[in-house]
């Protein structure tokens, strides 16, 4: 594969974009998860409704990757990747100004698709103008963005929830999403459409998004008899759209990027498994800092930065170090971590010393960062330039797949354990089995991820797809 040469395309600013995407973007998200009990007081939410609002997100992203990745590489990166932008940074003041449930569910909907849009094409833009013997180097330092948003996003969300309001969180994401339009106009003049003139499949894009949001909305209802039907009908629906793909003569998702590319594959399942283990950690640990230890929301964002930080300083470095070692090898290693961390919050109860919280949040945090950098290389260094779009698209659907299915797994044991009360302390004796039973239940996803990854590691990484 070979990167993208023009006189307008300056890599630095492209990485300055890059990075600063990657950091607002999750700095909402963990803003909002530790603010979560303080909205919930202010909007009369239940458990179950207060999960929807972070579910509600994910779904949207989910519906939008695949087929706008596609879309991207025929009309142009640059500009889907300003409509992302724009869409999610006004979805940002719309939450700030939520004053209802519905209207703050619709604003973290229109952040979705908006997010969705944008990550695809600031990874696929980033893969174009790097050469391969830069792209680790580039990526680790673009998600080292991501994970110093996760990192400030506790501790600012929680400082600011505490003296200026959950609303603030908002607004303060909508002003640097500001910043980066204007940044972008700047700085991003080139464009990159390299399926110019290639058809759309509307019929396979209308039947992915509506049998994926059936597939997340059903799956994260679970086990009511109307959420079954509704999970099924999402599950034929991905079926016919499989079946469509493999007969449309321009397929919005390529199915031999999966079925000639091993790396590809299996690289993408080890991060669906990761994201589907891994994720809820931070959502269940801030519920349980706050209701369980009594914590402010801002003293919980100081704890749960402990993961953040690490996850920020491993992405960062193995961004230097695995052009040097084999990045499979690596993203095993973060895997294994990561399946460790989950066996320690097994055992989570009412009298947990913070220390051993502190330790698990750091084995989870070095794992995460060894794992996204190396895992994203193999990914996009494995395609041609003509299908980044999609693999970047296959790739962040894979990761919002699997927090959305985290999440949907957290639901699923709140609805079994609480039911649809408010969480309390009348009903803290089940919140907290609920907690282990969920780490248990992702302590064995973490397992099977593992696996994969290291089936991933023995697969030829040097197959580049047309």
């Amino acid at each position: 594969m070979t990167s993208y040469t023009d006189a307008r395309v300056n890599k630095n600013i492209i990485l300055v974009i890059s990075t600063t995407t990657a950091f607002i973007l999750p700095f909402l998200l963990a803003g909002v998860n530790v603010a979560l009990p303080t909205m919930a007081r202010d909007l009369n939410m239940e458990a179950v409704v207060m999960s929807w609002v972070s579910t509600s997100y994910f779904l949207a992203i989910a519906v939008v990757q695949v087929p706008f990745g596609r879309l991207s590489d025929i009309l142009g990166r640059r500009r889907l990747f300003i409509l992302g932008l724009i869409v999610s940074t006004a979805a940002s003041f719309l939450g700030g100004y939520a004053n209802s449930v519905p209207l703050l569910i619709i604003s973290r909907v229109l952040q979705g698709l908006g997010s969705g849009i944008t990550f695809n094409n600031s990874v696929a833009i980033l893969t174009s103008v790097f050469p391969s013997q830069e792209r680790a180097k580039a990526l680790g330092i673009s998600q080292a963005g991501t994970y110093l948003g996760l990192s400030l996003g506790p501790l600012i969300g929680g400082v600011m929830t505490e003296y200026l309001g959950w609303q603030s969180i908002f607004f303060l994401s909508g002003g640097l999403g500001i910043i980066l339009v204007l940044l972008v106009f700047w700085g991003l003049k080139a464009e990159w459409i390299e399926a110019r003139g290639e058809k759309f499949d509307l019929v396979g894009s209308i039947a992915y998004g509506i049998s994926i949001a059936l597939f997340m909305y059903g799956f994260s209802n679970l086990p009511t008899t109307i959420d079954i039907i509704i999970f099924a009908a999402g599950v034929l629906g991905l079926v016919f759209f499989f079946w469509w793909e493999l007969r449309a003569p321009s397929p919005i998702l390529n199915l031999t990027l999966f079925r000639k590319n091993q790396a590809f594959m299996f690289s993408n399942l080890a991060a669906l498994i990761t994201y589907i283990s891994t994720y809820a950690i931070t959502f269940l640990l801030s519920l349980y800092l706050q209701y369980i230890k009594g914590y402010t929301a801002e003293t919980a964002g100081l704890v749960l930065i402990a993961s953040s930080v690490l996850m920020t300083i491993f992405t960062l470095s193995t961004g230097f170090i695995s052009p040097k070692m084999a990045p499979r090898l690596v993203a095993t290693a973060g895997m294994a971590l990561n399946c460790a961390a989950l066996v320690m919050l097994i055992f989570l109860g009412d009298t947990t010393p913070i220390w051993y919280i502190v330790i698990a949040l750091g084995v989870y945090g070095t794992g995460i960062g060894l794992f996204v950098s190396p895992n994203t290389n193999v990914i996009m260094s494995s395609v041609a330039n003509k299908v980044l779009g999609v693999a970047s698209g296959i790739l962040g659907t894979m990761r919002t797949a699997g927090m959305m299915l985290s999440m949907g797994i957290t639901m699923i044991l709140f609805s079994l354990y609480i039911g649809d009360a408010e969480i309390t302390s009348v009903n803290y004796p089940q919140f907290l089995t609920s907690v282990r039973v969920g780490f248990i239940v992702f302590s064995a996803l973490g397992f099977g991820g593992v696996i994969a990854q290291m089936i991933a590691r023995r697969t030829d990484q040097k197959r580049v797809l047309p």
